[in-house]
């Protein structure tokens, strides 16, 4: 027998294996990890939420300062507009509201990524601005999914699972009124751009951008949002003429931080 007559009859034999090998392929991919958690997140909110009471508005991709941002969900209701950034990991997580960076720990495997509520902090700044209500009418949510395990105490904001649907519902102080939640949602919806791979392509390559600018830069990075900040001067006061590091997003974002003598040496 010839060796291709070998190779067509083992495939032949083993042809059945192939669609599972590709199934789990594709599970194991970071697109589907984290199309599975932002499933779970809709099947929940259906299953928890009111739909009469809690509006909700899945992956918004909304023009910004520097391009473009992307938010997971949008729930809007009377006791507020509920920002939802999710986050589908395994492992042991350690982070607080404070830190700039939060640890993943999976066996010996440490990695670092950015604290979720930074980085959920500019879309929320952005819908705040485009709707333009107060800090008690809109609320940052991060939901955690997957085998994943918080092994340091996190703000309530910061929840498992169908934790993020008790943090919801323990907002019960009415603060839109139901034509504002009409409203608010349509101007949501207005504003958005078009669900499409163009679109998708743009943002990603613009996070890229934002990415590659922060690894190059020498400046500290914002203490609210974790973006790029900029030397600023006092312009008035008993402080005239002090300069300080002021985020680049300001007035869209207010993070200061002083000028030590290494940070003023280095620049």
């Amino acid at each position: 027998m010839d060796p291709l007559s070998i190779i067509l009859h083992f495939i032949s034999g083993v042809w059945y294996l192939f669609p599972v090998l590709i199934i789990i392929l594709i599970l194991k991919t970071p697109w589907f990890k984290g199309w599975s958690g932002e499933l779970i997140v809709n099947l929940l909110a259906r299953w928890r939420l009111d739909k009469n009471i809690y509006h909700r508005i899945n992956n918004v991709t909304l023009p910004a300062e520097n391009g473009t941002t992307q938010v997971d969900h949008v729930i809007v209701s009377v006791y507020g507009v509920f920002v939802v950034e999710t986050k589908n990991m395994k492992g042991w997580i350690f982070g607080s509201a404070d830190q700039a960076t939060w640890t993943q720990k999976i066996y010996r495997n440490t990695n670092k990524f950015q604290n979720p509520l930074r980085q959920n902090y500019k879309h929320v700044k952005t819908l705040q601005s485009l709707l333009g209500l107060m800090d008690n009418q809109i609320h940052s949510v991060v939901i955690f999914f997957g085998d994943s395990k918080f092994k340091t105490s996190m703000p309530e904001n910061v929840t498992h699972g169908i934790g993020y649907i008790r943090y919801i519902k323990s907002k019960s102080q009415q603060v839109l009124t139901e034509p504002e939640v009409m409203e608010i949602k349509l101007k949501i919806i207005d504003a958005k751009l078009e669900q499409s791979f163009s679109t998708n392509r743009r943002h990603v390559q613009n996070v890229r951008n934002i990415i590659r600018e922060k690894e190059g830069s020498s400046k500290p990075a914002c203490p609210r949002c974790g973006g790029v900040m900029v030397m600023r001067e006092v312009k008035k006061g008993p402080n005239t003429g002090k300069q300080f590091w002021g985020c680049k997003r300001f007035p869209g974002c207010r993070g200061v931080k002083p000028i030590t003598v290494q940070t003023q040496a280095e620049s």
